[in-house]
């Protein structure tokens, strides 16, 4: 048993020493390669030692690979990792500071978060500047200390992982933010352009309303050569017992436009019940009398309506020693500020109907921009309660209230009226002359222009002026007799424009012009006498 046993760990002694042979052997063989290779390394050392490490400096035959090879060897790879911890911590510098950036110029109210980013710069920029790190890896010529190396590879990270978290934070905020503020300027921008535009095209609109269209011109040149050339056909007529009878149905139109008149007795004539009893008064300047008359002689109204046409020169009484704006009309300073004042007196011959009209109980004014809808008649059978005027108010809310038309700073204003007080539209007014008469209101109106004349009551114009003369003595009106805006509003409903008696085309958008709009213009051109033969040579283009 022992023999055996022996044997055994013989057999197993010879079986080691063969093992332990291969293994030393393969060892050996190692070494004796390794001691070359440091060999060699020594000579080529040795054989180049002031060569610097620079790669313009080496060189370019086999030996390089070598070279290179050796330098990457021998170089410090903390310092690498030193150089990429520099590199990440300045990275997240210059991303700092540009939010920080853009949160300045947002101007957003985030104060807190804008410290932060500043903070957070600083701490990056402090971190490098400590001494110990300074010294130990920024300014040492020796090796990295690893230990120090991680401490700042430590700090770095944290600092690193704080700016991501804040940044992720803010990012989508200040992304939104700098779109927005995009858009504020982009808005901004069109804005300005949009109330450029818009100041043009008031100004442009307000020369296209005061000036004469071609077409309008045209046809009163052709209606005044018409006059010249044939004179036997237009002369003067003793004028109609009608013109002063009480029990028909007068209107006033006070325009120098002729197509317009036309438009608004011919409107007026085709929804009439009785047309026969409706009596037009049109009074124009010298200028325009004469194509006006040749208008109504070529083309009688039809139906039996009466049409009576005067100048303002037929009415004695208008002179500068009654008119209190014709007053200072020959001085220069007057001259210079109303240049035309016969259109001026076109206006204003609203407030002298009772004395044009001596005879007449009542008179409906129109002016010369509606169009008639409805019969009219029903207007001379309202009772206006003793007033003077019956017409339709036009406020709402706290809008075209006699605050807007008048100065109520003023103590006379402020001591008669009432701010609050509702303002009412010219353009289609039935007015009881003999109520006029009685109240006085021509003098009123004298009175308050002599008040007024350096315009520190109200501005000049029929609007002011009517509101005062007219304050307590206007009854109001179903708003469904005078439909106003079509010369400026787009908005209007058509369902109230088709149920009115009255629509007024007021506004600079006047539908004889080509910035009449269209959705309106119709209403008024089928009105047109297009079968007239002057209308269709001046192409009104209607």
């Amino acid at each position: 048993m022992a023999v055996a046993v022996r044997g055994s760990r013989a057999g197993s002694g010879f079986g080691g020493f063969s093992l332990r042979s291969f293994f030393s052997y393969r060892i050996f063989v190692s070494a004796m390669f390794s001691l070359l290779f440091i060999a060699t390394i020594s000579v080529l050392l040795t054989t180049n030692p002031s060569t610097p490490h620079h790669d313009s400096a080496l060189p370019t035959t086999g030996n390089a690979y070598m070279r290179r090879t050796f330098l990457a060897l021998n170089s410090d790879p903390l310092k690498t990792r030193l150089d990429l911890i520099y590199k990440q911590a300045n990275d997240h510098v210059t991303l700092v500071n540009a939010y920080a950036a853009y949160a300045r110029k947002l101007k957003l109210e985030i104060s807190r978060q804008m410290r932060m980013f500043d903070d957070l710069a600083s701490n990056f920029s402090d971190l490098q500047m400590k001494p110990s790190y300074r010294t130990s890896l920024f300014e040492s010529d020796g090796p990295v200390d690893e230990d120090v190396l991680r401490q700042f590879e430590k700090e770095v990270k944290d600092k690193v992982k704080t700016a991501r978290l804040m940044i992720t934070e803010s990012k989508e905020n200040y992304d939104n933010q700098l779109k927005i503020q995009k858009l504020k300027d982009t808005i901004f921008a069109v804005n300005e352009l949009l109330i450029k535009a818009k100041k043009n095209g008031a100004f442009a609109s307000s020369i296209a309303a005061r000036s004469i269209p071609k077409s309008l011109h045209c046809l009163a040149m052709r209606l005044v050569e018409e006059r010249i050339s044939h004179p036997e056909k237009y002369k003067e007529e003793e004028p109609s017992p009608e013109f002063e009878d009480p029990t028909l149905y007068h209107y006033a139109i006070f325009s120098d436009n002729v197509i317009a008149v036309s438009v608004v007795i011919r409107s007026v004539v085709n929804n009439a019940i009785e047309p026969w009893r409706h009596v037009f008064h049109v009074v124009t300047d010298r200028m325009n009398l004469a194509p006006m008359k040749v208008w109504f002689k070529m083309r009688p109204v039809e139906r039996g309506a009466y049409v009576e046409v005067k100048a303002i020169e037929d009415f004695t009484f208008l002179n500068s020693s009654y008119v209190p704006s014709l007053q200072g009309l020959a001085t220069k300073e007057t001259s210079k500020r109303n240049r035309n004042p016969y259109s001026s007196l076109l206006h204003e011959l609203r407030f002298y109907m009772p004395e044009m009209y001596p005879k007449l109980n009542k008179i409906l004014f129109l002016d010369d921009d509606v169009v008639v809808q409805k019969d009219l008649t029903g207007l001379w059978n309202i009772d206006l309660d003793g007033k003077v005027n019956g017409a339709v108010e036009t406020c709402f809310g706290s809008f075209r209230r006699y605050a807007q038309y008048l100065n109520f700073s003023h103590p006379l204003i402020r001591e008669r009226f009432n701010p609050r007080s509702c303002a009412w539209a010219y353009g289609m007014n039935i007015f009881d002359l003999d109520a006029w008469r009685q109240e006085g209101c021509t003098e009123q109106y004298h009175s308050w222009q002599n008040l007024n004349e350096n315009q520190t009551l109200y501005k000049s114009g029929t609007s002011a002026a009517g509101l005062i003369t007219f304050y307590s003595t206007t009854k109001s009106l179903d708003k469904s007799w005078h439909v106003l805006g079509l010369g400026y509003n787009p908005s209007i409903s058509m369902d109230e424009i088709k149920n009115a008696a009255v629509i007024h085309y007021n506004g600079h958008m006047k539908p004889w012009l080509d910035i009449a709009m269209n959705q309106y213009k119709n209403l008024w051109t089928k009105y047109m006498d297009n079968g007239m033969e002057f209308v269709q040579m001046c192409n009104f283009g209607l």
